[in-house]
């Protein structure tokens, strides 16, 4: 290992000190565990969340095992070397409902392929319930999702991430529909045929494409939730101003905390959610929910363009020995439920976590799909009554989900 350390850590060390930086540890696991001791009645806080979750539907609208297996398998339906989700620790966490992201990068835009991709990783999904039909199930409906609820089954809901598989073609959206997608992101990190993206510059359409439009309409017809994360604010502000129906951000979290991360949500932003009944569901990455974290990847360049070396995988394994990636810890992922809860009220946030999405960013006490009692606790330390705790974990998607279905089941009719 030491010989890929091409660069010396005092090279990477004048760095950092020319760009204002100097050296730090990681910052340490957060320490709940004093408080997670304190007993409310006959258990601790630490029980009554453990309980809370064995009990309670958790919905988690972003989980990113389809793209993940694609592209290294492993078994999932027992524990798994790598990634943040297999069925042991999901069972353990108390996982439910995760929404299984049909990931599309964004270069299929412009290669093609998209079409097919979607179909491969939904075959996938299905065929990991064939094989443990006694583990997973689908998830078609809200309904589906309640009735197999206490089973011992997971539910698999299927979003899909980047609407590129739809091209321009409205037969398409009826053919994901019917292979059961719930909900599309409709662009992703670069701008496409339905919207601009907020990672994307180039603002091709201000917003959503006339055909963008279209799909909005047709998205509420069929019954199909509607997903803004990863657009440009202009294609926010239009879609919920198309949008008869609540629109869903499935996995993002609040400008507040990161000034001028677009991805995220601003405080006027979660006002109109809000108003048009949507829910905002947290992103749990580093860099969603800290502004350090975001910034990490810019200060790793410009320490690279200080010491005259390219900035490629050596250099980021030196980097990260001198000036170690900030984790966010469970603290911060429960700030931006805080202001979120604040700002507009308990009934328009919940779980999003990109597990499986954000690389090795996941904050301390919330590493993988097994953590979500470290949220419940967080949450009951900071005061929620169960009641709140369990529209966050489920209650506020299901009834978007259900108002979505019911504005299909009238228009249909």
């Amino acid at each position: 290992m030491t010989t890929r350390l091409s660069f010396p850590l005092s090279v990477i060390g004048a760095a950092l000190l020319s760009i204002g930086l100097s050296a730090c540890s990681t910052p340490g696991q957060l320490d709940n565990q004093s408080s997670l001791q304190q007993s409310t009645g006959a258990l601790s806080i630490e029980q009554r969340a453990a309980q809370i979750a064995q009990n309670s539907m958790i919905i988690d609208t972003h989980i990113d095992v389809p793209y993940r297996l694609h592209k290294d398998w492993e078994d999932v339906t027992k524990a798994t070397k790598r990634g943040e989700f297999d069925y042991p620790r999901a069972r353990k966490g108390g996982l439910n409902v995760p929404f299984m992201s049909i990931y599309i990068p964004a270069s299929y835009e412009r290669t093609g392929g998209g079409y097919l991709l979607a179909n491969q990783l939904i075959d996938n999904m299905e065929a990991l319930v064939g094989r443990a039909p006694d583990k997973f199930a689908m998830a078609y409906n809200s309904e589906d999702a309640l009735a197999q609820f206490g089973s011992g089954k997971i539910s698999l809901a299927l979003g899909m991430e980047n609407g590129t598989p739809i091209g321009g073609d409205l037969a398409n959206l009826e053919h994901f529909y019917q292979r059961g997608i719930r909900y599309i992101t409709l662009a992703h990190s670069e701008s496409n045929h339905i919207s601009d993206s907020s990672y994307d510059l180039r603002r091709r359409w201000q917003g959503l494409s006339p055909f963008g439009k279209e799909l909005v309409v047709a998205m509420n017809n069929i019954g199909m939730m509607i997903d803004i994360s990863h657009v440009s604010d202009d294609a926010f502000y239009q879609t919920v101003a198309l949008s008869k129906a609540p629109v869903i951000a499935s996995h993002s979290s609040l400008r507040s905390f990161v000034p001028g991360f677009e991805r995220n949500m601003d405080d006027e932003m979660i006002k109109a959610l809000a108003k048009n009944g949507g829910v905002i569901q947290i992103n749990f990455g580093s860099s969603f929910v800290t502004a350090i974290a975001n910034q990490y990847g810019a200060l790793r360049k410009a320490a690279a363009e200080k010491a005259g070396v390219p900035n490629d995988a050596a250099f980021a394994e030196v980097f990260r020995q001198q000036q170690p990636y900030p984790f966010a810890t469970l603290d911060t992922v429960l700030d931006h439920i805080d202001h979120v809860v604040k700002l507009v009220g308990v009934d328009y946030v919940g779980i999003g976590s990109d597990y499986d999405g954000v690389g090795d960013s996941l904050p301390e006490g919330l590493k993988d799909v097994a953590s979500y009692p470290n949220l419940i606790a967080g949450l009951l330390e900071r005061g929620y009554s169960e009641q709140d705790i369990d529209k966050i974990l489920s209650g506020n998607l299901l009834r978007v989900w259900r108002e979505v279905e019911a504005y299909s089941r009238k228009q249909q009719s």
